[in-house]
């Protein structure tokens, strides 16, 4: 197939992964992929980067001036989409879902090629409820447009099918394909005694979070937690990224004297973040929205590490508590820490949950080269049911 691939996306951190990888397998299983994005847009990539001169434009501007010229650039969008539409002749646009960024549903409206809409979150209230929204009406209705104009919706949890589903897209028009790995980059990662070595890190119990940091992640908790007598004295903190509250939790470790023993990498490239998770001892996902599949969780297992993740829906879509990690109620106030407490000072059960990791990822197929086959399989279900398609028309 030909495949018009657009998106939004300039940043370079878990966005920019999941964009690349996705190209990547479709054009593995043979097709040929054009991309279409913006100006500087995600190339090559960084753990925990993201796009400054975005986050600067937007700090800078009042919230409804920034959301009128993001709509505004679904205009330029469309006239870059559509020139590539003219002279590439796509059988499928596939467009990563973006607040604002209607391009994708005006060129299949215009040209009735079939729309594939991929939605990593409900941004409308996701930045409702984290930055704020000068224009929150518009964003609903943004929102909701690109989603009811699309022939297939492509959330990354049932739980994000859920609002998609409560908009008033059809069931037969949602599909579910969570975030995976790459087998090949992480087939190469070194073995976890050796990975410490390289690091400096021989003898440690290592802790492990990959990606962009920010105060909701709950790594402070594991900061505390260190300080605590529940900690083993050998255990260490490796955060492999960076983010806006790098400072805090470095100033926070200097605070509570563990200095020594809480790591941050800074940016790497991405390509190196198998070296690094070999590493772990335990990997963690202290917090996370309700809605998300978080790329590092795919990672870790990739890896076989032992997960300590919240039990939230979203979540237990890919694990299962005592199986392949361990769950802990996020309302209560030091689940986290006793699970955490607990997994540092049983050994068997660390190998135990690390071998049902690795083993998750064959069981459910959760790798870009799964996803890209998934995605395909739905342009002969939008072309062998024209009353399907018709109904994406609103």
């Amino acid at each position: 197939m030909k495949i018009l691939y657009h998106h939004r996306t300039a940043s370079k951190d878990g966005q920019a992964v999941h964009i690349e990888e996705m190209i990547c397998a479709l054009r593995e299983l043979g097709h040929d992929v054009r991309v279409v994005g913006p100006t500087g847009s995600a190339s090559g990539g960084s753990m925990g980067d993201d796009a400054t001169w975005v986050h600067k434009l937007k700090a800078a501007l009042p919230k409804a001036a920034y959301e009128l010229l993001e709509l505004t650039y679904t205009l330029l969008a469309y006239r870059r989409l559509a020139a590539a539409a003219r002279e590439f002749h796509p059988d499928i646009i596939y467009e990563r879902y973006n607040l604002f960024l209607l391009a994708g549903a005006m060129l299949r409206r215009k040209l009735g090629i079939p729309l594939l809409l991929e939605v990593n979150a409900p941004l409308a209230e996701e930045r409702g409820r984290f930055g704020g929204l000068g224009l929150p009406w518009l964003a609903r209705w943004a929102e909701r447009r690109a989603w009811q104009n699309a022939d297939f919706v492509l959330p990354v949890t049932k739980v994000l099918a859920g609002h998609v589903l409560a908009v008033g897209v059809s069931p037969q028009r949602i599909s579910v394909i969570p975030n995976g790995i790459n087998r090949a980059h992480f087939a190469a990662a070194p073995a976890p005694e050796e990975a410490k070595r390289t690091l400096g890190l021989s003898g440690a119990l290592v802790l492990g979070f990959t990606g962009f940091i920010r105060d909701w992640h709950g790594v402070d908790r594991v900061i505390r937690w260190m300080a605590s007598v529940d900690a083993p004295a050998n255990a260490v903190l490796m955060v492999v990224g960076d983010g806006p509250v790098r400072a805090d939790l470095e100033r926070l470790a200097a605070e509570l004297k563990l200095k020594d023993r809480v790591r941050f990498t800074g940016v790497i490239d991405r390509d190196r973040v198998p070296e690094y998770v070999a590493a772990f001892d335990i990997a963690l996902q202290p917090a996370v929205v309700a809605y998300a599949s978080p790329l590092k969780l795919f990672e870790y297992l990739a890896l076989g590490k032992p997960v300590i993740a919240p039990r939230q829906p979203n979540i237990e879509e890919i694990l299962t508590d005592g199986d392949n990690a361990l769950l802990f109620d996020a309302h209560q106030p030091v689940a986290f820490e006793r699970t955490l407490t607990r997994l540092c000072a049983d050994s068997a059960l660390r190998t135990q949950l690390a071998a049902a990791a690795t083993s998750t990822i064959d069981r459910l197929d959760l790798t870009w080269l799964g996803n890209a086959k998934r995605v395909t399989a739905l342009h002969s279900r939008s072309c062998s049911n024209s009353d399907l398609r018709n109904d994406c028309l609103e």
